[in-house]
C-alpha cells in the first residue's frame, strides 16, 4: 500500500529569547513544503513546484498566511492560559501541534490527526473516529478550559476534506520531485577508539526506509540502537543506527555488515564492517558535514555533530520532541465528547 501525508507542525514557546516565539512547518510526505514564523509573518514557500501552483491558486498561499497569523495568536493565547492554570511563572514553555492528513493511494481511504504537546509531554489528541478530545492525565484538570474556549484548533471539515483535497493537488503538481527515489550515501562513524561505530545514511528520499546491523546475514536486534529519521535541508533525509562492538572480537568484524533499504528499491546498499572505512576524528580521514535543517546549532568536523544531540533543532523547527504520531505508549487518556 502506498500512504501519502500532508502535516502542520506548529511551535510556540514563551520565555525563549533566541528563537521566534511561534514557527509552523508544512510537510508532505516528509519534506518540508512551507515556513512561516512569528517574525516574518508571511510564508516561505520549500519547492519550486509550489510556485506555480501558487500562480494558478494564489488563495491558497492567502490562506496559509493568515492562517500563520491566526495560529500564532491562538497559541500564545493557550501558553499564557494553561501557565496561568498550572500555576506556572516565568521560565521556558513549549505548546505544540501536529495536524494533518494521511490517504491511501490504493484504497482511497482517509484518515486525520490534531495532536499536542506541552513542555516535552503528549497533552491532548482529537480522536477522529470518536470526534471526542483525548487528555493525558496531565491535561485532565485542563479540559473544561480547553473545551469551551479552544475550538479553533478543531476542524474536522479541514482534516477529511480540504486536507486530503490539497494534498491529491500538491501530489499533482510536485509529481517529478515528490515522487522521485534518491539513494543515500552511507558511511561508517566513529568517536572514539571505545564508542560504538555508527552506520550513517544521508542524501535519501523519500523517508520511507530502513537501516540495520547485521552478523552473517541475520539482522541484529541486540547491542544497536537506532535513531530517527532526520531531515537535510535539500528535501532529502538522514538516519542513523550504532552497533556496540565492545564484546566483537577484531576477527570477527568481517561477519558484520550494515544494509540500507529504501522503499520501492530492489536493490539494497551493503557496506561491511572493515576497520579502515570507518570515518573516525581521532585519524587522518576526514569528514564533510552536510544537510541538517535551518535551525541546528552547528556542523562541525566532528562525526559527533552528526550523530550527536539535534533535539534543539528538532524542538524549534517543528519536529515533536514528545512523540512520533501514532506513537502512545505511556499515555492514561480520559476522553471527552
Amino acid at each position: 500500500t502506498v500512504k501519502h501525508s500532508l502535516a502542520y507542525f506548529v511551535t510556540a514557546s514563551s520565555g525563549l529569547q533566541t528563537f521566534p516565539e511561534f514557527v509552523a512547518v508544512s510537510m508532505i510526505d516528509g519534506a518540508e513544503m512551507g515556513y512561516c514564523d512569528s517574525d516574518i509573518k508571511t510564508v516561505e514557500l520549500r519547492q519550486d513546484w509550489l510556485r506555480t501552483l501558487i500562480k494558478f491558486a494564489p488563495q491558497e498561499l492567502e490562506w496559509h498566511v493568515n492562517r500563520c497569523i491566526v495560529t500564532h495568536q491562538l497559541t500564545k493565547a493557550v501558553i499564557e492560559d494553561i501557565n496561568l492554570h498550572f500555576n506556572q511563572t516565568g521560565g521556558l514553555h513549549i505548546f505544540q501541534e501536529l495536524s494533518g492528513c494521511e490517504w491511501d493511494e490504493e484504497t482511497g481511504e482517509v484518515d486525520g490527526y490534531d495532536d499536542f504537546g506541552y513542555d516535552g509531554e503528549d497533552f491532548i489528541s482529537f480522536s477522529m473516529k470518536t470526534q471526542t478530545w483525548l487528555y493525558t492525565e496531565q491535561a485532565a484538570t485542563y479540559k473544561h478550559k480547553w473545551e469551551s474556549g479552544k475550538d479553533g484548533f478543531k476542524d474536522t471539515n479541514f482534516l477529511t476534506n480540504i486536507c486530503p483535497q490539497w494534498l491529491k493537488t500538491f501530489l499533482i503538481y510536485g509529481s517529478s520531485s515528490l515522487q522521485r527515489t534518491d539513494l543515500p550515501s552511507v558511511s561508517l562513524l566513529q568517536k572514539t577508539p571505545s564508542s560504538p561505530v555508527s552506520c550513517h545514511a544521508t542524501g535519501f528520499y523519500p523517508d520511507k526506509a530502513d537501516l540495520f546491523w547485521r552478523k552473517d546475514g541475520e539482522q541484529l536486534h541486540e547491542d544497536v540502537d537506532h535513531g530517527e529519521i532526520l531531515p537535510n535541508k535539500d528535501g532529502t533525509f538522514q538516519m542513523r543506527v550504532d552497533l556496540n562492538l565492545s564484546s566483537v572480537r577484531p576477527e570477527d568484524w568481517s561477519r558484520y555488515d550494515c544494509v540500507f533499504q529504501l522503499s520501492g528499491v530492489k536493490n539494497h546498499i551493503v557496506t561491511k564492517l572493515d576497520k579502515d572505512q570507518i570515518r573516525t576524528n581521532w585519524g587522518k580521514t576526514g569528514f564533510r558535514c552536510d544537510g541538517v535543517w535551518k535551525y541546528t546549532a552547528v556542523c562541525s568536523a566532528v562525526i559527533g555533530a552528526v550523530v550527536g544531540l539535534l533535539l534543539l533543532a528538532a524542538c524549534i523547527s517543528g519536529l515533536f520532541i514528545w512523540r512520533k504520531k501514532n506513537n502512545g505508549e505511556g499515555q492514561t487518556c480520559s476522553q471527552s465528547s
